[in-house]
């Protein structure tokens, strides 16, 4: 018998909580949210930044990667600033995490690799995913997390 028992997702409640942030109104309070719930729960937050996949840019030489990469270090910035004012009243804990690729596959990735007990996001702004399927609709069809959508 192993001394490590298997991996159960919120058995005890949630350990790790992943919220999703693109800079968008929306995935700022789904990380207001998901920190609320990690702070409660004592769980860790994990907040994730995709840096999407420009192909089109990268094939006529612009500096694709250098332009996400400065986006991601500015979101970390602004968390760090909100988190130095809340430092004092709260023990949140929480990390910053970036991935490449669709949002869909990187908040995945994120998931998988971070062993997730759930999944925030903030609502989709944009008019096509109603045709598409946004990427918490997305999430919930993968069924692996629970999945919490906030407006």
């Amino acid at each position: 018998m192993s001394d490590k028992a298997p991996f159960e997702r919120g058995t005890d409640g949630p350990k790790v909580i992943v919220a999703g942030l693109d800079g968008s109104e929306p995935s700022w309070r789904a990380v207001a949210y998901a920190a609320g719930l990690a702070r409660r729960q004592n769980a860790l937050l994990a907040i994730v930044y995709v840096q999407p996949v420009l192909a089109a840019g990268a094939a006529f030489g612009a500096p694709v990667a250098e332009a996400t990469a400065e986006i991601a270090d500015q979101l970390k910035a602004e968390i760090e600033k909100a988190a130095a004012r809340f430092q004092a009243v709260s023990s949140l804990r929480w990390e910053f995490h970036t991935f490449v690729g669709d949002p869909f596959s990187g908040l995945s990735q994120a998931s998988n690799e971070l062993t997730a007990d759930a999944v925030v996001v903030g609502a989709s702004e944009k008019a096509g995913h109603r045709i598409v399927g946004s990427v918490a609709v997305r999430l919930v069809k993968a069924g692996r997390w629970p999945v919490t959508v906030v407006p």
